[in-house]
Parts: C-alpha cells; sequence; structure tokens
C-alpha cells in the first residue's frame, strides 16, 4: 500500500465552490456547518442533522474520552443564527455525527430523531423520552412543514466502530463507544415549495433502497470515498443520485473535522482519505450525467435549487 503524504489542496477546485447564496426569500435554505452537518431553514421552521460542533483533536479521540465542547457548540450555533429547531437528525451514531446532537437539541428545543442507537445516546447526554423519537424506517415524519423519511443505508467500508448502541452513552466516553448504529439516507419533503433533498452522510449505499424515491438536491457524503475502488464510487453513485434523479450534487464530509470550525476549513489528509480521486471519478459522472457538482461554502445560507 502506497503512503501518500499531506493532503489536497481545496483551491484546486476553487470553481466549485458555487451554489447559489439564498435570497432573503427564497423558499428553502441549506447551510453547510461541517462534515454532514446541514441546517435546513424555510425561514419559519428549522431542522438540523447531526449538529456537530466540537470538533475534538485527532490525540483526544484517539486517547481520551469524549464530551461536547459548550463554548464551540454556542459559537457555531450563534455564528449560523440558530435558536430553535425543529428536529435533531444524525445521520449515524459515530462520534463525528452524533456527538453534540443531544446538547444541540436541548438549547434549541428540538427532538433528536433517528434509530434506537441515537435514542441511547440521547438518553445518556441527558435527554428525556420526551425529546427522542424512534423513527421507523421508510415512515414519513410530519415535522412541522417538513416531511422527513429515514432509509436505512449502509456506512462507507471500513466502519472502525460498527455495531449498534444497546445502552445509553455518558460522556465523557471513548471514541469506540460511539459505535456506527444505522445509517440512514435521509429524505426531506419541503410541502409548501414542493422542494425535495436526500442527505447521504455517508458515503455508503444499500442497493435499490432509494428506489422510487425522488429528490431534485443530493448532500452526498464522501468521506472515505476517494480510498474506494472505482466501481465502488460508481456504483455509490448510481444507488444515490441517479436513483432519486438528482440534478445538483453538492459534496460534503470531506474536511478535516479534527480542526475547529473558527477555523478555516481544509481537506482531510491524505492518510485518511483521498479527495482528488473522489472529484475526478465524481466530475466525470456528474458530466456524464448533466449534474451539477458542488463543494459547499461554510456558513453560507445557500440555495442549490435555484
Amino acid at each position: 500500500m502506497r503512503l501518500k503524504f499531506g493532503r489536497p489542496d481545496i483551491e484546486r477546485y476553487r470553481e466549485r465552490f458555487d451554489v447559489p447564496v439564498a435570497e432573503p426569500d427564497a423558499a428553502l435554505s441549506i447551510t453547510w456547518l461541517g462534515v454532514s452537518t446541514l441546517l435546513v431553514d424555510d425561514g419559519t421552521s428549522a431542522m438540523m442533522t447531526d449538529g456537530f460542533f466540537s470538533r475534538p483533536g485527532l490525540a483526544e479521540v484517539g486517547l481520551g474520552r469524549l464530551a461536547s465542547s459548550e463554548s464551540r457548540i454556542d459559537y457555531c450555533l450563534n455564528r449560523a443564527g440558530v435558536n430553535r429547531l425543529a428536529a435533531v437528525l444524525p445521520v449515524h451514531t459515530h462520534y463525528d455525527h452524533v456527538l453534540d446532537s443531544a446538547a444541540v437539541a436541548r438549547r434549541t428545543g428540538a427532538r433528536l430523531v433517528g434509530g434506537e442507537s441515537a435514542a441511547n445516546v440521547a438518553r445518556g447526554h441527558g435527554l428525556s423520552s420526551d425529546d427522542i423519537v424512534v423513527a421507523t424506517p421508510g415512515e414519513t415524519l410530519n415535522l412541522g412543514p417538513f416531511g422527513v423519511t429515514l432509509i436505512e443505508s449502509h456506512h462507507c467500508p471500513p466502519d472502525r466502530f460498527p455495531g449498534e448502541i444497546t445502552e445509553p452513552v455518558v460522556p465523557p466516553a471513548k471514541a469506540s463507544a460511539y459505535r456506527c448504529g444505522e445509517a440512514w439516507s435521509t429524505l426531506i419533503h419541503h410541502a409548501p415549495s414542493d422542494r425535495r433533498l436526500l442527505i447521504q452522510g455517508s458515503a455508503g449505499f444499500l442497493p435499490g433502497a432509494l428506489d422510487g424515491q425522488r429528490a431534485e438536491v443530493a448532500y452526498l457524503g464522501i468521506g472515505q470515498l476517494g480510498l474506494q475502488p472505482e466501481d465502488y464510487v460508481t456504483e455509490y453513485w448510481e444507488q444515490t443520485v441517479r436513483r432519486v434523479e438528482a440534478r445538483r450534487v453538492v459534496l460534503i464530509h470531506w474536511d478535516d473535522f479534527f480542526r475547529p470550525l473558527s477555523e478555516p476549513v481544509r481537506a482531510l489528509p491524505y492518510a485518511a482519505d483521498d479527495l482528488d480521486v473522489s472529484m475526478r471519478i465524481l466530475s466525470r459522472l456528474a458530466e456524464r450525467d448533466g449534474v451539477a457538482l458542488s463543494l459547499p461554502t461554510l456558513w453560507q445560507h445557500a440555495d442549490p435549487w435555484a
């Protein structure tokens, strides 16, 4: 196996940071807040995936026990202009997705929505049963103007901490306590505008799971995708983007999540992923299918339907 040093230079993809900025009267905006954390907001009601803002450093993750950073959560929510949410939806329960979900839900009056693993994290982090919704896969939950459907999926290989979380996780806890749990394809339908969105938080898929589903926009997690064989990347595109007939794809979960959001965003090092490989293959697939392929701008309220 060839060891590649350094990290990709995101300046090479400057032209891909082209998701239109949301106008003040936009029917719906999406704000990327690192990894797979997305704020979905129509100006009246809002929801968020993950809400991961603490972003502990590599040494702490590898050697220590993890707990939410209250100051980092406050900084990020304030900067994003978030004070009220209808729901927080972890895309799966690895620490880089669910570590802060309960804390964000508590601060914003949201319910935490997910599988039984997410519920056990929420219980261990102090949420009451009234604040937790265990979703039924494939069934639509109505959350204000949003219809949310969680469809079973897979995590991108390798899954370093596989399995379900069967007992409450009480912080501080090791990263290994945050096993993957249920990995979701999250489908959101904004009824007032009839806009549909797919959020694929991890670069994994379950063949055929999205058959018959539609979404004009897909936010596609690509963490570890650059380390996969090209056939895997192509099939991932087929099972997500082509299945839902998306016309714009925005790539997420490529940023270095050991770095706080108060510092400039950068790509994961080559030792963990290869953004250059992902961009090369996905750019070709997008061009073939006539799909707009974009990278998101941190903190920017965007309108990918524009």
